[in-house]
């Protein structure tokens, strides 16, 4: 049961981002048909289309990117024996999963204070602009809790990059 539920919330996941790519896509065809075809530029588009970039960006890195796709050492990773790769695996979680935790009260405060104000064209409150932050370091917040176990069990050290099997 926790597995289909795993599963239905990664599935679900990639189909809000692709639609969100797929919405971004449309606004700047159809920004640059409007401006270059008809000669009639639409503001919005342009409004519309950086909000989205923002949302795709933060909504992927917190939802979508599996957290072995995400930038690391890995020559001093490679180089450390697995004791070593266990205490860097567990400084690395403590030190993200807590400054995300530390951070999310300021960052929510912020955000939950920029529903004052509105972008300028299509009156989108700020807090919706900026709400995948948030989402973005809860998801850091879970990811470096469920790391920190892994590491404490010695699971989940080895090589970033598997090296292909010769056979």
């Amino acid at each position: 049961m926790w597995r289909q539920m795993g599963q239905f919330s990664v599935r679900a996941a990639q189909a809000l981002g692709g639609a969100l790519f797929v919405t971004l896509f449309g606004v700047f065809v159809l920004q640059v048909v409007s401006r270059f075809v008809w000669n009639r530029p639409l503001p919005w588009t342009d409004e519309l289309a950086v909000v989205l970039y923002v949302w795709i960006i933060l909504w992927a890195c917190a939802a979508m990117v599996p957290t072995r796709e995400h930038v690391m050492f890995d020559l001093v990773w490679q180089a450390a024996s697995p004791r070593t790769r266990r205490v860097l695996a567990m400084v690395g979680h403590l030190l993200l999963g807590g400054l995300s935790l530390w951070a999310l009260p300021a960052c929510w405060d912020y955000v939950s204070f920029m529903s004052r104000e509105a972008t300028p064209v299509l009156d989108i409150p700020f807090s919706l602009v900026f709400l995948p932050f948030v989402l973005l370091l809860v998801s850091l917040v879970m990811r470096s809790t469920w790391g920190l176990y892994q590491a404490w069990q010695g699971r989940d050290l080895q090589d970033a990059i598997e090296p292909e099997d010769p056979a």
